[in-house]
C-alpha cells in the first residue's frame, strides 16, 4: 500500500532519525509512505483569522497532491497534522474560505477530497493494532510507559476526530501493542508550555515539570509523545531523570528496524 507522506519541518532538519524510524516502520508493516514533492512548512499553528489564507496555502498543496494520486495524506508530527486537517475541514466545511483559497491556487483546485490521518491512526485504522502486535519482533515487555498526548493531538475534537479529548486511547493501546504496560496519569492530556518557552520559561518549565512528576509518580519509567515540540520541552524543561521518546522510534525498536 502507498500513502503521501508529508514529514514536516521538525523531522526533516532536526530529528531526521525520528522521520528514519517513520518510513522503516511502516515499510516492515507493507506501507510505503511517498513524501509530496515541494512540501513546504504548514506554519506551525492553524491560525483561526476568518481572512489569512496564504499561510494555510502549503497546507493545501499537500492535500492536493495526496487527492490527485487518491491517497491517504499521512503526517507524523501532531503540530503538522492540527494543521493540515483543521485546513482541509475548512475546505470541506467553509465555502467563503475555500473559494479564496481556489482563487489562489488557479488554475488549479482542490475540493477538500483528501483523507488526513495521523500516523498513529494509520496504525489503528489501517494496519490495525492486532496486526501491528503480530508483527513485532521485540516486544517491549515489562516497560511502564506513559503517553503523552499534549494540546495539537486531539483538540479541537469536532475537527481532529482522532480519538475522546478526555479520554483519549490510541496511545495506550499502542503501547499496548508494543508488548508494553501503558501508564495512566492526571497530566497527559495537559499542556507542557512549549508555545511560552520563550515568552515565559517560567511557565513552560513548570507545566513540563508537572507533566513529568504526575507520570513517575504513577511508575512510568519512560514518556512517549507524537510531537517534536512538546519532547523537546519536556526533555529541556521538564527538570526529571525520566526519558521522553518520540513513538516512532519505540515502533521501530519494537519492529526490529532501528538501528543502533
Amino acid at each position: 500500500m502507498k500513502v503521501s507522506y508529508y514529514p514536516g519541518c521538525t523531522l526533516r532538519t532536526k530529528a531526521k532519525q525520528l522521520d528514519l524510524y517513520a518510513r522503516k516502520s511502516a515499510e516492515a508493516l507493507g506501507i510505503t509512505m511517498e513524501e509530496i514533492e515541494n512540501w513546504q512548512c504548514c506554519g506551525g499553528v492553524f491560525t483561526t483569522a476568518k481572512d489569512e489564507i496564504a499561510t494555510k496555502l502549503s497546507s493545501v498543496r499537500a492535500l492536493s497532491e495526496a487527492a490527485k494520486k487518491e491517497q491517504i495524506l499521512v503526517t507524523v508530527c501532531s503540530a503538522c497534522h492540527n494543521v493540515i486537517k483543521q485546513t482541509n475541514h475548512a475546505m470541506q466545511n467553509d465555502a467563503d474560505f475555500a473559494m479564496h483559497v481556489n482563487r489562489y491556487m488557479a488554475p488549479e483546485s482542490y475540493d477538500g477530497s483528501a483523507r488526513v490521518l495521523h500516523y498513529l491512526e494509520m496504525l489503528r485504522d489501517v494496519v490495525g493494532f492486532d496486526t501491528l502486535k503480530e508483527k513485532v519482533v521485540n516486544p517491549l515487555s515489562g516497560k511502564k510507559i506513559a503517553a503523552y498526548y499534549g494540546c495539537l493531538l486531539l483538540r479541537p475534537g469536532q475537527t481532529m476526530q482522532m480519538d475522546d479529548v478526555e479520554n483519549p486511547t490510541i496511545l495506550e493501546d499502542f503501547i499496548r501493542a508494543l508488548g508494553a504496560e501503558p501508564v495512566i496519569y492526571a497530566q497527559r492530556n495537559e499542556c507542557c508550555g512549549g508555545y511560552v518557552a520563550m515568552e515565559d520559561p517560567a511557565s513552560a518549565q513548570k507545566k513540563s515539570k508537572k507533566v513529568l512528576d504526575s507520570a513517575a509518580s504513577h511508575g512510568a519509567e519512560i514518556v512517549v509523545t507524537a510531537c517534536p515540540l512538546c519532547r523537546y520541552n519536556l526533555e529541556k524543561n521538564g527538570e526529571s531523570d525520566l526519558p521522553v521518546v518520540y513513538f516512532t522510534e519505540l515502533l521501530a525498536e519494537a519492529l526490529g528496524v532501528k538501528e543502533g
